[in-house]
């Protein structure tokens, strides 16, 4: 079976968005654990971690710059 372009495109896009949520998970537990340190600032920390990173999520054409960076593997334009 062979792979065209886009499906690899596809794939390492979604490679991309699942680290994208492992670092902003990483990041929320690492504030929430370590250095909040009343239920207050560990609510605050947990909530507003994740909501930044939604509001401050990448776009796909800086998705589509670091992809073709690390693997090589643009997405085509072409209509089948």
């Amino acid at each position: 079976m062979t792979v065209n372009q886009n499906q690899k495109y596809v794939y390492y896009t979604k490679v991309a968005w699942a680290i994208y949520t492992l670092l902003a998970l990483v990041l929320a537990s690492v504030l929430v654990l370590f250095i909040a340190q009343d239920n207050e600032e560990r609510f605050f920390y947990g909530f507003m971690t994740v909501a930044s990173a939604y509001v401050f999520r990448p776009t796909e054409k800086i998705f589509s710059k670091l992809i073709l960076k690390f693997t090589g593997e643009s997405q085509t334009t072409e209509e089948e």
